[in-house]
């Protein structure tokens, strides 16, 4: 895994989505125009995690190498070094796929 220039503040994750399928189930090829906003991606970078109200953190429950499964448009779309990621709040993660 690459290391990513930035670091995530309070209780974000930065995520890099898989790539979009190219073809179906059947072998039909998909044109970029039909593909899906993939919905699962890796964790590659995690905040401290969320501060409460009397100054305690919350530790976070994915670590960086985690695979998860999030919304379709969760998260803010940034490009760094020519590689897209997402970053996006914790509480945005439905899932941690167990491997």
């Amino acid at each position: 895994m690459s290391q990513i220039n930035l670091s995530p503040l309070s209780d974000r994750i930065i995520v890099k989505p898989e790539e979009a399928q190219e073809k179906t189930k059947s072998g039909l090829f998909l044109p970029d125009t039909a593909k899906e906003k993939p919905i699962e991606g890796t964790v590659v970078a995690a905040g401290p995690g969320k501060s409460t109200d009397d100054g305690k953190t919350v530790s976070m429950t994915v670590k960086v190498g985690d695979k998860v499964l999030y919304g379709k448009y969760s998260g803010t779309e940034v490009t760094v070094d020519g590689t897209e990621y997402l970053i996006m709040r914790e509480s945005d993660i439905f899932a941690i796929i167990n491997k």
